[in-house]
């Protein structure tokens, strides 16, 4: 007897919800600096704008101006080019200490893990530990869990407004930025920056956590290439610690098949903040924050058992290969990045020491090629921009060569003096008039060099600047 098969609708999930990782708090000296650099870079950040260089903050990107004050230094855009040197370091700086230690900087220095650092600090401190935390989410909303989740909330959102008043505070007067806030009446664009980056920092550090550093970060994605055998990483040490056991398993383990070292406590999975067990190997999740390491050192210590079963390590030594320090640092591929690295820092570096305070642009005036003077002189007109880099007023004297019997002078319509003075980080606009005799020999048209140079400091800088100087077609 045949009979028709009913199709039956299976539901397929595409999408898992991922679970809130609760990470459990570790202590250890990896936890240690770990927190001391969460102090470090989130007080430099913090603090650094409310420094004063001067009559300005020491850091101050002001953006209307197109000036970038650093301390002494002050970059304007035509400075692009140490930009371009900056990414550039950047870049091999992450290569090269991405050969040699792994994933570091995400666990001890990336912005996403310091700022989450801080939003997990809170959430500790008012929902409790791990463990209660979890039983927390788990309870029915009474009035003690809704205080508690409104007060960190609150905490969360506050500090994310501070964090967003301190990135705008980069780009205008931090100081007027919070009294400006604070009294309403600050203006559109800073307010919604202070928002979109107070938002940001919410969402990425409080709510999304690791799951940025899982799915969003690209560096996860491509640290395997720079990844080797010699590469320091975060590894279980398998040999020693299997076969795990705990409790009376563990005391009824026959004498010729010992119980490994590992107890499976499962303390490397609670401490570690994107919920990975480091006993599978090495996973792109890791990012190598060494929690697990302290973690598991401390119930080795408790036990009886000496520390080191979860470690920093590299494959080659798992594997059982003896290599000297030299041998694991001093490799190709760490040789060829520290080279790069080094010859871009020492250009950084040279371009830096001889970055000239002064930049002049030379602009011929094209109403008129050329003009007769009352004295009987050829005269040419020059619009003249000068931007003083330096950190102290300054002024100017221009010279002329390359044009025999030529003389140069500044417009008499501006003040009487041989020099023009250009206020520290301003730019000055002037006139410069080159003259020639009637009778001298020249052509219709052929080059003049403009010289500026500053007539203070010990070491002043000058700058030649090349234009063209037109005469009368019946000249030769």
């Amino acid at each position: 007897m045949s009979q028709s098969l009913k199709k039956i609708p299976v539901e397929v999930g595409l999408y898992e919800k991922s679970d809130k990782i609760y990470p459990r708090e570790a202590k250890g000296k990896f936890q240690n600096f770990r927190v001391f650099s969460v102090y470090a870079l989130l007080g430099l950040y913090y603090v650094l704008p409310w420094i004063n260089w001067g009559e300005r903050q020491a850091v101050l990107f002001d953006l209307p101006a197109r000036k970038f004050h650093i301390f002494f230094l002050t970059f304007w855009p035509q400075d692009f080019f140490f930009l371009t040197l900056l990414l550039i370091l950047a870049g091999l700086s992450l290569f090269f200490f991405t050969a040699i230690a792994g994933r570091v900087w995400c666990g001890f220095a990336c912005p996403q893990t310091v700022w989450t650092e801080a939003f997990v600090w809170m959430e500790r401190w008012v929902e409790g530990t791990r463990a209660q935390q979890i039983k927390l989410a788990a309870a029915p909303w009474t009035f003690n869990k809704i205080r508690k989740r409104v007060t960190k909330q609150v905490l969360w959102i506050t500090f994310a407004l501070f964090t967003g008043l301190t990135f705008v505070g980069y780009f205008q007067s931090i100081d007027q930025l919070f009294v400006d806030f604070f009294n309403f009446n600050i203006g559109g664009w800073s307010l919604f920056w202070v928002l979109f980056y107070g938002f940001a920092t919410y969402g990425n550090a409080g709510f999304m956590r690791e799951q940025v550093c899982k799915y969003m970060c690209p560096y996860a994605r491509f640290q395997s290439a720079m990844f080797d055998r010699d590469t320091l990483i975060v590894a279980y040490d398998q040999k020693r610690g299997e076969p795990r056991s705990r409790g009376k398993k563990r005391k009824d383990a026959a004498e010729d098949a010992p119980a490994g070292d590992c107890i499976d406590c499962g303390i490397c999975v609670q401490v570690c903040p994107t919920g990975i067990d480091i006993r599978d190997g090495l996973q792109y999740e890791c990012i190598a924050c060494a929690a697990c390491i302290d973690g598991c050192d401390e119930v080795m210590e408790r036990i009886g058992l000496p520390t080191g079963l979860i470690k920093y390590s590299t494959e080659s030594q798992d594997s059982g290969d003896k290599k000297t320090l030299l041998q694991t640092v001093f490799r190709p591929r760490v040789l060829i990045y520290g080279t790069l690295l080094s010859i871009v820092f020492i250009g950084f570096i040279t371009a830096l020491a001889m970055r000239s305070t002064l930049q002049v642009d030379v602009l011929r005036d094209r109403n008129a090629f050329y003009r007769w003077a009352d004295n009987g002189e050829i005269e040419n007109t020059y619009q003249i921009r000068v931007m003083n880099k330096s950190q102290f007023e300054q002024h100017y004297k221009v010279g002329v060569t390359g044009l025999d019997n030529a003389d140069v002078r500044w417009a008499k319509a501006l003040e009487d003096g041989q020099s023009r003075a250009v206020a520290a980080g301003e730019i000055g606009e002037f006139t410069a008039i080159v003259s020639l005799p009637a009778n001298a020999d020249h052509r219709r048209s052929q080059s003049v060099k403009l010289t500026f140079a500053e007539t203070e400091g010990e070491k002043p800088s000058s700058i030649t600047e090349e234009s063209r100087f037109w005469g009368p077609a019946n000249v030769d």
